[in-house]
């Protein structure tokens, strides 16, 4: 197997044992329902359109913030990222932009007085057939957050939540989905599932999206510890346990963006009102990871990447 795709299985687990996590399944409920479920008109991911389709690659990532101007501002300053706005109805959106390539979505939405619920990024998988993928959720236990419905320009998507409460999106995109190319500083390099059982949790996915896993055991209990999700030939994202002394944590995702140096980034985080949940931190092949907070509550991880060149691509 690659080295990259066993570094980024040990990078994701490594992150896991320090975080503090809400439910995922609340926060998708709470921060995303109003705005994704909306039957708006939204921006094409991929411009211009292709005929490229990678089933299984976490294809947009969207923010679901009660403060738009706010986010705009913090990642625009960390990312370097750009905005370009747009209305459809009551629905303000902002796709975030780097060098000219989308990277993802912004996304207002209120929150009453008194919520708890926080800001969320929210994973989007690609499939071809979004029915087929909720009849393949349902049938092993998922839940249908948000039915399948069509976006004028971006597809067909719907909002799952897996058996054990992870919540998650899928997307069968009318422009076709972007290349797999490894990500530059500033765009999403990596999503990691952390799960109550990451046994279940691989075989959902895997019915799903058809990956090749690779699953590692390092307790020799004969149950894994982490996986790795693969498809096309590439890594797509990892499983890890939650942390033992968490029972009160909850199944989720989190996606990572690449950076130049882990921690110049962590610390200008924390300049722009953020704070890092887990610290800067060695992977085993030699990566640097940190988890951070934005200043309205919604967690991303940041991952330093060395690379041959050879991107994701995985060599069983």
């Amino acid at each position: 197997m690659h080295s990259q795709l066993r570094s980024r299985a040990s990078s994701a687990r490594a992150l896991i044992r320090k975080t503090l996590w809400p439910s995922a399944l609340a926060l998708a409920m709470g921060m995303c329902g109003a705005a994704i479920a909306a039957p708006s008109h939204l921006p094409a991911i991929n411009q211009p359109a292709s005929n490229e389709h990678h089933v299984g690659k976490v294809v947009l990532v969207e923010l679901v913030t009660p403060d738009l101007d706010a986010s705009k501002q913090f990642y625009s300053s960390l990312f370097n990222w750009t905005f370009r706005d747009s209305q459809a109805g009551k629905l303000q959106y902002a796709e975030a932009m780097l060098d000219g390539r989308i990277v993802g979505g912004l996304i207002h939405k209120d929150l009453p007085a008194g919520d708890q619920h926080k800001p969320a990024w929210l994973a989007f998988i690609s499939v071809r057939d979004v029915d087929a993928a909720k009849a393949a959720a349902t049938s092993k236990g998922g839940k249908v957050l948000f039915e399948p419905h069509n976006l004028p320009d971006r597809g067909k998507e719907a909002v799952f939540a897996d058996p054990q409460g992870a919540v998650f999106g899928v997307l069968a995109s009318s422009s076709g989905d972007p290349p797999d190319e490894l990500a530059s500083p500033g765009e999403w390099i990596w999503s990691s599932l952390i799960t109550s059982d990451v046994d279940a949790g691989a075989a959902f996915y895997q019915t799903l999206f058809n990956y090749d896993v690779y699953p590692v055991d390092d307790d020799g209990d004969g149950n894994s510890d982490h996986a790795v999700f693969a498809s096309d030939n590439y890594a797509r994202a990892s499983a890890n346990s939650l942390p033992e002394k968490r029972p009160d944590a909850h199944s989720h995702w989190i996606n990572f963006v690449r950076v130049d140096n882990v921690e110049q980034s962590a610390a200008k985080v924390t300049q722009l009102g953020g704070r890092i949940a887990v610290d800067p931190r060695d992977d085993r092949q030699g990566g640097r990871i940190a988890i951070a907070v934005d200043p309205q509550g919604a967690y991303f991880g940041l991952m330093e990447w060395s690379d041959d060149g050879k991107g994701k691509e995985v060599n069983p």
